[in-house]
């Protein structure tokens, strides 16, 4: 299994921001999947997730800035960020799982995650 995350980079206060998450030999299509990330210093924390039934969720603390969505005939998943702030800066990562069957904060019960794309955002 290789999730491999993309769309990363440096972004401006304020602009939208896409990253991508394809996955081989692993398919978000009845599996659940969740978008994390890690800010210098800080633990790492779920953002928003896909579960096994396709239903969205997203973290409390990015509500109202961030949409969720998967492709299942190019097995990509989406995160969209709008309105990035400095705070938004971190590493990003996908994980994905085939026991899991909706949105957990609880990190270490996902099997399958990809490097990672960081995102810097500039003020």
């Amino acid at each position: 299994v290789q999730l491999v995350e993309s769309g990363g980079g440096l972004v401006q206060t304020g602009e939208s921001l896409t990253l991508s998450c394809t996955a081989s030999e692993f398919a978000f299509d009845g599996n659940a999947m969740i978008w994390v990330r890690q800010a210098p210093g800080n633990q790492r924390e779920a953002v928003a997730g896909i579960g096994s039934d396709g239903s969205s969720h997203v973290a409390t603390f990015m509500k109202g800035r961030v949409t969720v969505s998967s492709d299942n005939a190019k097995n990509t998943a989406y995160l969209q960020i709008q309105a990035v702030r400095p705070e938004d800066t971190a590493v990003y990562y996908c994980a994905g799982d085939t026991v899991m069957l909706g949105f957990s904060g609880y990190l270490g019960a996902w099997t399958f995650w990809g490097q990672g794309t960081q995102v810097t955002v500039s003020s």
